[in-house]
């Protein structure tokens, strides 16, 4: 049974206990069945019972969100046939000067991501053109977990069609909010987001530890498991918590103590490492097996995991807070002065 959230003592709780028929009818869903998002039980049973389906949007929700689709994809194709993965296996490409091995890890990231980008923008439509997790707008709905404030349902056609909806429960990329926002921790919020709403409440807030830098080791030790046994996802999810506790201690050291125009620099220079940061830990997602995936990381002498410890012992020496210590206030989210949240 699910607790619901805290603006609501009733909102998203179930009516009842489901039957096995139920469940089996939720996990199977064809709308989720292949690449996800992930959704609630409580989600599908409002789609189960949505009074007046006819005057739910489906076909300009569904082109505002698969607009960007085909350049991704061209995009992939056109990175992936530039700069092969399959490269990265050859013995050949270690002989390359180094500029030229740590530049590499960018396109194959960038095909990644292209690759994904495409994959869940077309799950999203699937949902939305069945109507699938739509919600008034004035539920202002969070993606994985749905309505987060109590909207009555419309009494009549005529009242539902007057509403305006959204799919933010259905949302699980943020391609802008991914590319642009500025730290690590705020790169996880954007990406697989309904997954990553699961993971947080059900992993991370369980978790056998208090500080938030174990707590998120244990959530992406736990979702290196859900993605596979292949030793690279492990190496990659791992590396995630050090880069953590290093920009939330060197951010709080740091960043407070510069002006404006230094805080705008200190912004550009964060989000290009964390950038980096994720080209590094992509080729264990993309290489798999520990041999080849320590063999890349070698090559570029482990320079994101000796950044990450020489910015955490720094910022340790000049005092500064866990991120679980930091006020949360004190950074814009993206480089750009609009809400992540709109596209």
């Amino acid at each position: 049974m699910a607790s619901g959230f805290s603006k609501g003592p009733s909102l998203g709780l179930l009516p009842d206990v489901p039957s096995l028929m139920e469940t089996l009818s939720y996990s199977y869903c064809y709308v989720g069945i292949m690449t996800g998002p992930f959704f609630r039980y409580r989600t599908y049973l409002d789609w189960l019972e949505q009074p007046f389906p006819g005057a739910v949007p489906s076909l300009r929700p569904l082109l505002r969100r698969a607009w960007p689709a085909p350049l991704f994809g061209l995009l992939f194709l056109l990175s992936s046939h530039l700069f092969p993965l399959e490269a990265v296996r050859e013995d050949a490409f270690y002989a390359r000067p180094l500029p030229a091995r740590l530049f590499y890890m960018i396109p194959v990231f960038f095909a990644f991501r292209m690759r994904f980008y495409v994959a869940w923008i077309v799950a999203e439509c699937g949902c939305i053109a069945a109507g699938f997790g739509a919600y008034p707008v004035a539920a202002k709905a969070r993606a994985g977990g749905g309505p987060t404030l109590h909207c009555p349902p419309p009494s009549s056609p005529e009242k539902a069609a007057a509403l305006e909806y959204d799919y933010e429960t259905i949302r699980n990329i943020d391609c802008y909010g991914t590319d642009f926002c500025v730290r690590v921790r705020d790169g996880m919020r954007y990406w697989n987001m309904t997954v990553q709403w699961w993971l947080a409440q059900y992993i991370y807030k369980s978790a056998p530890a208090r500080s938030y830098v174990l707590r998120s080791a244990w959530t992406m030790l736990l979702s290196a498991y859900w993605h596979g046994l292949h030793p690279g996802y492990y190496l990659s999810f791992l590396t995630i918590p050090l880069c953590l506790a290093a920009e939330g201690r060197l951010e709080s050291a740091l960043r407070g103590r510069l002006g404006p125009g230094g805080q705008r620099a200190w912004d550009w220079v964060h989000w290009f490492l964390k950038m980096r940061a994720y080209d590094y830990m992509s080729m264990g997602f993309v290489l798999l097996s520990l041999g080849q995936t320590l063999r890349y990381w070698a090559s570029i002498y482990f320079c994101i995991h000796v950044l990450a410890l020489v910015a955490l012992g720094l910022g340790l020496a000049l005092g500064g807070h866990s991120p679980s210590r930091r006020k949360t206030g004190s950074q814009a989210t993206s480089l750009a002065p609009e809400n992540l949240r709109e596209e």
